[in-house]
């Protein structure tokens, strides 16, 4: 896989990540939670499927596996869904753990001054565990799935983080591990760059639109550190 100095990404002027499956070791932990929830509610669900939609809006998620099992979920069935897996979700994620590389990656922007945020379609209540296992010195400016009325593969998260961050969409990359995060960047106008740390391969990071793949995300720190010399 190409080199930071390979990539041939412009300098950001801010970064904004995802959660699950790029700073935090959460996927299988989001899987399993979905799995159980699917099997309460008797919905059919494969869990190479499941696996692939983590990262995408709560409910649409449930509506898409519940299409594929041949269960339609109304809205409010599908809310009702997203709901109980992220209580699930909650029970299970007493420990999470950063992902490698992760501590470099965040020290840099920091050291850069490069602004950054995370924009997970999380509920709030699912992230503050996930946001604490980074063990940073401050509180990182967190935009999740209330901030919104769609999340990711929707544009609005990530419109909504830059705007936080006072910078304009097509000046910022966003850093993700799922098609989905590369899917709502190409369609807010930023830099899609992917990371193999979650469920999606290379390839389907690349065909989602994601300008760079690298396999773990502090190789970007070399890159991050010349915009901040510069």
């Amino acid at each position: 896989m190409a080199s930071a100095h390979d990539l041939g990404l412009p300098p950001p002027a801010a970064v904004v990540c995802d959660l699950d499956g790029t700073l935090v070791d959460t996927v299988p932990t989001r899987v399993a939670a979905w799995l159980r929830t699917f099997a309460e509610f008797g919905i059919a669900a494969d869990r190479d499927h499941v696996a692939s939609l983590i990262g995408s809006d709560g409910a649409w998620l449930a509506e898409q596996v519940a299409q594929r099992a041949g269960q339609p979920l109304g809205t409010a069935d599908a809310r009702a869904v997203d709901r109980r897996a992220g209580a699930i979700y909650g029970e299970l994620n007493t420990d999470p753990r950063p992902l490698p590389g992760v501590a470099a990656f965040l020290r840099t922007l920091e050291e850069a001054s490069i602004p950054w945020a995370i924009a997970t379609s999380s509920r709030p209540e699912q992230v503050s565990v996930s946001v604490a296992a980074l063990a940073l010195a401050r509180e990182p400016l967190v935009v999740d799935g209330l901030a919104v009325e769609r999340a990711k593969p929707e544009p609005d998260l990530l419109m909504a983080a830059a705007e936080r961050l006072g910078v304009a969409a097509s000046a910022c990359w966003c850093v993700g591990d799922s098609r989905w995060d590369a899917l709502a960047a190409v369609a807010a106008g930023m830099v899609p760059v992917g990371v193999t740390t979650g469920a999606a391969s290379a390839d389907d990071l690349r065909q989602a639109g994601a300008a760079a793949v690298v396999d773990q995300v502090d190789a970007l720190v070399s890159a991050l550190a010349v915009v901040g010399a510069d």
